[in-house]
């Protein structure tokens, strides 16, 4: 591998590198060396950088669940506009179709990881699927709010349903989308207003 080349934002790189590696070969193709090659830089770059292949990893999840809260705030912005369906659905496919999927999975097989992650997160649930129910539930309850949703309506159960669902449909990461639509929609039907 070429060293001496110049990597401006190292982190986001080497993040991004692991992202694709991980939609591409799921976690058992993410290995310090995959995300170097893939990033095109020497593999001392990644332990320049970070302590260690579980300090990149723990930082690559807490990097995308910023991501997700940041979300988060876009979409309780958005609340009273479009469908409510339509939205859950959308916000749905964006976290699956990334590298949510493939993230839980990684979470759930790296022991290593997980233990850092509940150090820097500490709280029940898998890390990304939890922030995404989080995600799901603000803007349900904005919605509610709002009277698009019944007031009697539990908003947390209706997102970690919604989130638990979404899962299981892009858990091959093939993409379920054809399912999810409807299944949002039965799911929601009962508070709909």
């Amino acid at each position: 591998m070429p060293t001496g080349v110049h990597l401006r934002d190292v982190r986001t790189q080497l993040f991004d590198a692991a992202e694709r590696v991980l939609l591409r070969g799921g976690p058992s193709a993410l290995t310090s060396r995959a995300v170097t090659d893939e990033a095109g830089c020497a593999k001392g770059v990644l332990h320049k950088h970070f302590t260690d292949f579980d300090g990149f990893l723990a930082e690559l999840v807490l990097d995308r669940i910023a991501q997700v809260e940041a979300r988060a705030e876009t979409l309780v912005a958005e609340a009273g506009t479009g469908s409510v369906a339509d939205t859950v659905t959308e916000v749905l496919t964006e976290v699956f179709s990334s590298v949510a999927v493939s993230v839980v999975a990684l979470v759930t097989f790296r022991d290593e990881l997980r233990a850092r992650l509940r150090a820097a997160r500490p709280g029940p649930g898998v890390p990304l699927a939890t922030d995404a129910a989080r995600m799901l539930a603000r803007y349900l309850a904005a919605e509610r709010d709002l009277g698009r949703l019944s007031a009697e309506a539990d908003v947390d159960t209706l997102a970690a349903t919604l989130v638990g669902t979404g899962h299981l449909l892009f858990a091959d990461r093939s993409g379920d989308t054809a399912s999810l639509r409807p299944m949002v929609a039965s799911v929601l039907s009962p508070v709909l207003e």
